[in-house]
């Protein structure tokens, strides 16, 4: 028997992205996730805006829509998934009211609540009912940089020398994508410095350029791009025997070994690049079979509240060092 899902928020990541695609394309999207995928029946939707909510209904085929969460109020176990894919405002009140129904797992968007104490209480209170509750920090779930994770921990690559991130739309709200990344595949950040900040998108989180330190004191930047002229989610990590690139966004990885330098006798260079298609695609079908597993087993999923809580506590500091600074110099 298929577990039943609520989603909460009918929008572009609950649905939309995937609303024109083919049923034979990686799913991009909650719904089209679960479509995909026979362990889970889409048993019910909310979102306030009327158009929104019977479009995506219509779409999915789901059989109960709704306006707001008191209309599953008395529905108490009825629901083995709750995914919240409501704006970030949002959050907090729509993890309180997912627990209330009392379900065996919910996935969240990220990041949990508004500010990190909000979210840290919730996720105590989801540990302490013992619901799951997964992050939707997808690269978490994309096949080959999950590879990489593992490849850099055995020491493959040797010592990390430095890192350089790039990315557009807000320190927290994408932002906290990358820093969740970089903690995946090194480890641990120190925030040393908060550059220049820019509001490409957001009024309240700026995206942020900023100085960090892995655990064995390589640098680590964070660039700001600016999302009103092009947006980017890119990462370069360089280590002793090579480096890797994610580049957009990660539909593209692409190596370079370390290298004797044929004209400089003496020096080591990086050769020529490989490229490969990334496999970001695939995460979000990913996802919900880690999910399933989840359910079916007790297993932990690959992204949690405990990463998601290191990543936006760390953002949440560059955010209010930067707010600290404009403050200083408005200019």
């Amino acid at each position: 028997m298929a577990y039943r899902v609520l989603i909460i928020g009918c929008g572009a990541i609950a649905g939309g992205y995937d609303a024109d695609r083919s049923a034979t394309d990686w799913p991009l999207s909650h719904a089209g996730a679960i479509a995909r995928d026979a362990k889970f029946e889409l048993a019910g939707c909310v979102d306030p805006d009327d158009a929104a909510r019977a479009a995506f209904a219509r779409r999915w085929n789901v059989p109960i829509a709704a306006s707001s969460m008191e209309a599953f109020e008395a529905e108490q176990g009825a629901f083995d998934l709750v995914v919240i894919a409501s704006p970030t405002r949002f959050h907090a009140d729509c993890l309180e009211a997912a627990l209330g129904l009392r379900p065996r797992a919910v996935f969240c968007e990220k990041p949990l609540a508004s500010d990190i104490a909000k979210a840290a209480e919730l996720a105590a209170r989801y540990g302490d009912e013992g619901v799951h509750l997964a992050v939707d920090y997808t690269r978490r779930w994309a096949p080959d940089l999950a590879e990489f994770a593992r490849q850099i921990e055995a020491g493959w690559w040797g010592e990390l020398i430095a890192a350089t991130g790039t990315y557009t739309k807000g320190v927290v709200h994408n932002g906290s994508h990358l820093v969740d990344l970089l903690h995946m595949l090194i480890g641990p950040l120190d925030l040393h410095e908060v550059g220049p900040a820019r509001l490409d998108h957001w009024e309240d989180d700026p995206t942020v350029s900023a100085m960090l330190a892995a655990d064995n004191g390589a640098p680590v930047h964070l660039i700001a791009g600016d999302a009103r002229a092009v947006t980017q989610f890119e990462l370069v990590l360089s280590f002793e025997k090579g480096e890797i690139a994610m580049r957009d966004g990660g539909m593209r990885i692409e190596t370079r070994a370390v290298t004797s330098s044929p004209t400089f006798a003496g020096y080591r260079q990086l050769g020529p690049p490989e490229n490969v298609p990334g496999r970001y695609v695939e995460a979000m079908a990913r996802a919900y079979a880690d999910l399933a597993e989840a359910l079916d087993t007790g297993a932990p999923v690959a992204s949690t509240a405990d990463n998601a809580l290191a990543a936006q506590r760390l953002c949440e500091d560059i955010r209010r060092k930067a707010f600290e600074k404009l403050k200083k110099d408005p200019e």
